[in-house]
């Protein structure tokens, strides 16, 4: 058991001509062990993280990111010395790192980023096994967050279908818990010896990944396949990374009631250190996405999106040139968004037949009374994951 106390400092969002956007915060945070570990005795774990974050759009086509964190600890997973840390390959977590630094650039339905980024993969939320390109910092396990890749993607959406191609060219691995902390399963029977932590062996190749989506009528779903380093270590005399291939699918369906989520994935390897498997996971959500589908101008349907599953940490992901479907807003301004949406097609629709009117008349003067123009029905929830998720 154990008990987290947080304290963190937000800081507005200025806008300068809609071109210049930054956000940042500070957090302090404790955690506390009511028990000792047989390898370690502290109970007491605090830590400081202060996070700067700014966008620069020029253009409506362009975008640059950036993003750095400094960080300090009562523990020992933050590293003494002060250097400016890219790569996020260290056992410890850097003093002061790039959190990322990317581009992205969006041409009608081909959308390109390169840089240090993230990129989400899959559906469900806790295990997700298609999602290979998304290492995890856990050096506490209770407080993991996601680390990006330096990399390039492009993403093509081509009405309901949309298809994504990666390239990351230097592996970059999760953190693993250090063999001197409490997150760290040693033998009792060695624990109270000295430990010492051995450097892991990094693989140097690329890594590669396609995926293809398709949103239907009421439901999404999507193949996908990878090429590189499992991001997860392997204990063989060492920690190791041994090359995988994964070919897995992810679903997505909405329901009255709650959402149903299905991914799957088979993991195979040219390494004797690695498994070949199967990883699948169902994953059921209480609130479904609510959507509704209108009749624009000229005649035209669209399809409008809201996730009514936002949570209070959705702060990883920055706007701009992204092609997704899905806004992520609470409950009630969901209900405001539908209620306004619907007078102003009440207004439009008053608007197009008073008009009509003032023109149809005989030539007595009467006026014909033409019946107004009906209003589309909701259809059942639809929704859309393209894109990034939240982190």
């Amino acid at each position: 058991m154990f008990f987290v106390a947080v304290v963190a400092a937000l800081r507005p969002t200025p806008v300068v001509a809609q071109i210049l956007t930054q956000r940042g915060f500070v957090e302090a945070v404790a955690f506390g062990f009511p028990q000792e570990a047989p390898n370690d005795r502290t109970r007491l774990v605090g830590g400081l993280l202060a996070r700067e974050e700014a966008f620069f759009k020029p253009a409506p086509w362009i975008q640059f990111a950036g993003g750095i964190d400094l960080r300090a600890d009562s523990h020992a997973q933050v590293e003494d010395r002060w250097r400016v840390d890219i790569a996020d390959r260290g056992a410890e977590r850097p003093r002061l790192s790039v959190r990322r630094a990317s581009a992205a650039i969006a041409r009608g339905p081909l959308t390109v980023d390169a840089g240090k980024q993230f990129i989400r993969w899959g559906k469900t939320d806790i295990i997700t096994p298609t999602d290979r390109f998304a290492p995890r910092d856990f050096l506490n396990v209770v407080d993991n967050e996601l680390l990006a890749v330096t990399g390039v993607r492009a993403v093509a959406q081509l009405r309901s279908e949309t298809f994504e191609a990666v390239w990351v060219p230097r592996f970059t691995p999760s953190r693993v818990p250090l063999l001197n902390q409490r997150w760290a399963v040693v033998p009792a029977d060695v624990a109270m010896l000295p430990i010492v932590q051995i450097p892991a062996t990094l693989p140097g190749g690329s890594e590669s990944g396609v995926r293809w989506s398709h949103v239907g009528a009421g439901f999404e779903y999507a193949a996908s396949f990878f090429d590189g380093f499992n991001h997860l270590p392997t204990i063989d005399g060492g920690l190791i990374y041994p090359p995988i291939r994964m070919y897995g699918g992810d679903v997505a369906a909405p329901t009255r009631w709650f959402t149903i989520k299905a991914e799957a994935a088979y993991f195979t390897s040219s390494s004797i250190a690695a498994d070949e498997y199967i990883l699948y996971v169902v994953q059921i959500d209480q609130q479904p996405l609510a959507g509704r589908r209108v009749r624009g101008r000229g005649g035209h349907r669209a399809t409008r999106f809201v996730d009514v599953r936002a949570g209070p940490r959705a702060d990883a992901l920055p706007g701009g040139p992204r092609l997704v479907h899905a806004r992520r807003q609470p409950i009630d301004c969901v209900r405001r968004c539908v209620a306004a949406e619907r007078r102003r097609r009440v207004r439009e629709a008053r608007v197009l037949t008073g008009s009509r009117s003032a023109l149809a008349g005989d030539v007595d003067g009467r006026r014909h009374r033409r019946p107004r123009r009906r209003l589309s029905r909701a259809v059942p929830p639809q929704f859309s994951f393209h894109g990034d998720r939240s982190i």
